[in-house]
This record gives C-alpha cells, sequence and structure tokens, in this order.
C-alpha cells in the first residue's frame, strides 16, 4: 500500500512572513504516478518533505496528511523508513558508506534485516537495476548517474510503497537522466509503486504521470492529467507552460484540431497528419553564425594534459579549445568526460601537467588573484553552496565588496540592484541553505556578476531553475555578452544551449570530438539534441528550438 490524503495544509519557514505552502489540498492514489512542479521556490521540495516526519522542514504547520489512512505523525519511523523511500536532489548528500555493495545493504542492516534477507534482496536490487558491474567498487568511483542510481536501488530494496524523488536528475546528462527516469517508470510499472517526483525536466516524466500537481506560490495551482495541465497553463498565460514538454508547446502554438501530442513520437506522428498529403518547405531558421575569426582569443588552451593524482589515468587528454572575445560556447557531454575539469583549469583551481592555459593572451599561472578575479574572471561552481560564508544572503551579496573603495550606501544599491535583476529580493534576510536548489543557484549568480567579470565561467548555470527564471538568466547573460562578455558554459540543459548559446562543443574522453555553429551542431546529433528536433527533423531538418518548428509549420499550412 502507498497513498497520501493531504488536507489544507500551510506551512511557514521561521521568521518569514510568506507562506511556503498555503491552504494546499491534494489525494495521492495507491500505485499512482504523480509529478509535482512549479518555479523555483513555489514549495516543491517543501511539500515533498512534509510526506516524511524525520526529513520535515522546521516551522509552523497547520493541516493534515494522512498515510494509507493514519495520521502520518502516528506512524512509526520504522514504517516509514521501510515503506517511503526518498531520494534527493543531489546524490552525495544521500550516500553514507565507501562500498557500493555496503551501501545496498545499508538501509536493510538498519532495519534489522537477517543476513539471508539482506543478501537475497541486494542481489535482486543489483541485477534489476543493472549494478553488477560496479558491485564492488568505491562510491567514490563512481559518475553522478551511477550513484543517483545506486541511492535509487539502496532506497527500493527496501521494498517501499511510496518512492518520493526530489529533482533526482539535476545533476545528470540527458542520456543518464534519461535512463534513471525510465527506471523510475519501470518501478511505477512493473512492481505498482506510488511514485512522487518533483523535476524541471519534464519532457520524460510528464507524458508517464497519471496527474501533474503545479504549484504556484505555495498554493496548488491545477492537479489534474498531463494534457488538461497543458491546456490550463496555456488558457491562463502561465509562466510554467514554457516548461511544458516541446511536443507540447509546438502543438499549442500552431493550433491543430488534431490531439494534443505528450512525447516525440507522438508529436511526430502530429505532424505527418498535419502535412499528409501537403509538400513540406524544409528550409529552417537561419543558422547562428560562427564567432568571427578576427577577435582575440579570450580563453586558449593548448595541448592541455590534466589528471588528480600521479598515478590516477588522465582526466584531460591533449585538449585543444579557444573561446574568443565576446563569444558564449555552450560545452555538452557524459556525466565524466572532463567538462567540469576543464572549468577548474580556466580558472586556475587546478593546474596541467602539460601544456598551457591563457587567458586574453596571458598565461594563467602568471596573474595574481587580484588580477585574476576582479572585473576579470567570475566562477560560478556546480554546487552554489560552495560559494556562501555568511548568515544572509544579504551579507553574502555584500561580502563581494571587500576591499573595494565605495561608500556602504553605494555598496548597498550595488547589492540590491543585483538581487532585483536576479529576482531574489525577497530571499535576502534568509540563510543561504534555507533557501531550495533553483533560489541557491540564483544567489550564487547575484554574488558572481558583482565581480563585474569580463570572462563568466558556468558551471550548471540552469541546475534547478524554472522555465520561466531560464529566459530571465539568458536576458543577463546576452546583456552581459553585448557589453563585451566572453561565456564559457557547462551544461546538461540541451534546449537552454540551443536556444542562446553561439557555439557548442561535445567533450568525451577528455577531449573535444565536435564542435561548430549552434544550429548546425545540434541539428546533426541524436540524442545530444533537442526535443523539438527529434519531433520535427523528418521534415525540417535544421529546426532546433520550439520556436523555429512553430514557425516552419505555420508557414506550410
Amino acid at each position: 500500500m502507498g497513498s497520501f490524503v493531504i488536507e489544507n495544509l500551510t506551512f511557514s519557514y521561521p521568521q518569514q512572513s510568506r507562506r511556503a505552502l498555503g491552504g494546499l489540498s491534494m489525494t495521492v492514489e495507491e500505485g499512482e504516478f504523480v509529478a509535482v512542479c512549479g518555479r523555483s521556490g513555489c514549495g516543491k521540495s517543501t511539500l515533498l518533505r512534509h510526506l516524511k516526519t524525520v526529513l520535515t522542514p522546521h516551522g509552523t504547520r497547520e493541516g493534515v496528511i494522512l498515510y494509507n489512512g493514519r495520521p502520518l505523525e502516528e506512524v512509526d519511523q520504522r514504517t516509514q523508513a521501510s515503506e517511503i523511500g526518498y531520494v534527493l536532489q543531489n546524490p552525495d548528500n544521500q550516500i553514507v558508506t565507501d562500498k557500493v555493495w555496503h551501501e545496498l545493504a545499508f538501509g536493510l542492516e538498519s532495519l534489522g534485516c537477517d543476513k539471508e534477507t539482506i543478501r537475497l534482496r541486494v542481489a535482486e536490487m543489483a541485477s534489476f537495476f543493472g549494478i553488477q558491474d560496479w558491485f564492488m567498487r568505491d562510491v567514490a568511483e563512481l559518475s553522478g548517474g551511477q550513484k543517483q542510481l545506486l541511492n535509487l536501488a539502496s532506497v527500493m530494496a527496501m521494498q517501499p510503497g511510496v518512492l518520493i524523488l526530489d529533482e533526482p536528475t539535476s545533476q545528470l546528462d540527458p542520456i543518464a537522466a534519461s535512463e534513471f527516469l525510465e527506471t523510475v517508470k519501470k518501478i511505477n510499472r512493473e512492481l505498482g509503486t506510488t511514485i512522487l517526483i518533483s523535476e524541471h525536466r519534464l519532457d520524460e516524466i510528464f507524458p508517464a504521470a497519471d496527474r501533474v500537481a503545479v504549484l504556484d506560490q505555495g498554493r496548488l495551482l491545477c492537479y489534474d492529467p498531463p494534457a488538461e495541465v497543458g491546456r490550463i497553463l496555456k488558457e491562463a498565460g502561465h509562466d510554467m507552460f514554457c516548461a511544458m514538454p516541446a511536443p507540447l508547446q509546438i502543438y499549442a502554438g500552431v493550433e491543430s484540431p488534431l490531439p494534443c501530442p505528450l512525447t516525440v513520437r507522438d508529436g511526430r506522428k502530429w505532424l505527418d497528419k498535419l502535412f499528409e498529403g501537403k509538400e513540406v518547405r524544409t528550409a529552417a531558421a537561419s543558422p547562428s553564425p560562427p564567432a568571427s575569426a578576427e577577435k582575440p582569443a579570450a580563453v586558449e588552451m593548448t595541448d592541455v594534459w590534466f589528471k588528480y593524482e600521479k598515478n590516477a589515468p588522465d582526466v584531460i587528454r591533449d585538449l585543444n579549445l579557444t573561446v574568443v572575445q565576446g563569444e558564449w560556447m555552450a560545452i555538452v557531454g557524459g556525466n565524466g568526460t572532463g567538462k567540469t575539469t576543464t572549468l577548474n583549469l580556466m580558472s586556475r583551481l587546478s593546474r596541467p601537467y602539460r601544456g598551457k592555459v591563457k587567458l586574453n593572451g596571458r598565461d594563467i599561472a602568471k596573474y595574481t588573484d587580484a588580477e585574476l578575479f576582479r572585473n576579470n574572471l567570475g566562477v560560478l561552481p556546480q554546487n552554489p553552496q560552495a560559494l556562501f560564508v555568511k548568515k544572509t544572503v544579504e551579507l553574502d551579496l555584500m561580502e563581494m565588496f571587500s576591499g573595494v573603495k565605495m561608500t556602504a550606501e553605494e555598496k548597498w544599491e550595488k547589492a540590491h540592484e543585483m538581487a532585483r535583476l536576479t529576482e531574489i529580493e525577497n530571499l535576502l534576510p534568509m540563510h543561504p541553505y534555507d533557501l531550495s536548489g533553483g533560489e541557491q543557484q540564483r544567489a550564487a549568480l547575484a554574488k558572481v556578476l558583482l565581480l563585474e567579470p569580463k570572462i563568466l565561467l558556468l558551471d550548471e548555470p540552469t541546475k534547478g531553475i524554472d522555465g520561466y527564471f531560464k529566459r530571465t538568466l539568458a536576458g543577463i547573460l546576452r546583456k552581459l555578452q553585448a557589453g563585451g562578455a566572453t561565456i564559457v558554459m557547462v551544461s546538461h540543459d540541451i534546449e537552454f544551449c540551443a536556444q542562446y548559446a553561439d557555439t557548442c562543443a561535445m567533450f568525451f574522453n577528455g577531449g573535444v570530438v565536435s564542435s561548430g555553429p549552434t544550429r548546425s551542431f545540434f541539428a546533426g546529433n541524436s540524442f545530444y539534441t533537442t526535443a523539438a528536433n527529434r519531433m520535427a527533423r523528418h521534415l525540417f531538418p535544421g529546426a532546433v528550438t520550439n520556436e523555429e518548428v512553430i514557425t516552419l509549420c505555420r508557414s506550410n499550412r
């Protein structure tokens, strides 16, 4: 069994006037697949954490949560541990042992299961999740995708009736994320496990969900089947519609009496019916022009080799990469291919044992720290918490002006102007660690932008950020680019890269295997491309974004 009834749930964090959840009521039936979505900070994680008492945040709460007909607080901790599985956003925050096999057994050992039961369940989970090949490995050696799959397998070894997942794919590359979510769907389909999952990547889970809950500022905006949710958001002109799957957005932009497609496969069939018997003009929007070769290089990496330990294998192998001034380059590729390490080399956090790294034509090793980071280089790390050192967001922003000759009033004005730009004004009095993942990302971005960098290195800048703020982020970066800034972005967000980057490079095995202008780069890929391109490439091979497919559909009707 595994069902929840939530009645008029209201919750406020300490010292906060705004409610994180306001009068929320919903029912999750046994065996149901429920997707929870909404803008960053809308209350998704807060809601999910209320469904397991050990994770419930501290604050003021009203309302009732029933689990299998009983008040949740009356369900003992052992029952909750075994029957309500929870997978966190960051895989490293959930792993507690050093070996894969021990991690699989840890939960069962904690429940006091006998050795025979533990061995059987561990073997079964390792087989079901395809973990046999790395069963005896150290956890530290695993990629992000493998760690998250291990977390899921460890939870499922306890045979829970409910599985709750809080943005589990935010740190995974597109292929690993797709495989992970396919496994989640398989658990629901074949085991009948009740699933509640919050996600910003809706293309995979939206069509699979029985119902979708859309939260808006702590309130339940709608709780309906996927196609109905899309219709409601479209008619309301709600910001969340821009986060809907590509087939649904394209359908809404073209207007058709045919049924609404939710998957790429259904979208291809819909296009075939839409243009059945018609001659289709396939010219796509103009490809993005390559960066001018006449511009000087902002970042130049020549014959770069790097490894973390003397006897360890090379992480970066003979890397040659040039980013010209004023260019926005996106770096894509699987987990563990060397993307983040490359950013570390560009920022001097790591140093190559062979080869050269130059910024603006000068060897990076010859910069002083003051020359390198003040009005020159800005770095947004993959984990935004690494940047927070103060007790409030406001103090963290003000900390960026230490040593700068400005009046207190000027510092306050610049900090609050940046807070307005990144939409974190209401978060200024809060502790950075109390923010949601998307809010932390925006606060960290605000800190980095206060340095007024000429070269901006971004590691997963859209992680945990809703579709609406992605547009705002793109506007901020475009404005910086227009002022002459150079942007190097590592990202698993293919749609964002395709929409806004000038050039893209794909990493594999420690080096660049392919690079070029964004449109031509993505139009030639099978998996590392947008859902819009996969849906429409048989009719419009050069179309990469939703807008391009919509434009071509309209012009051909």
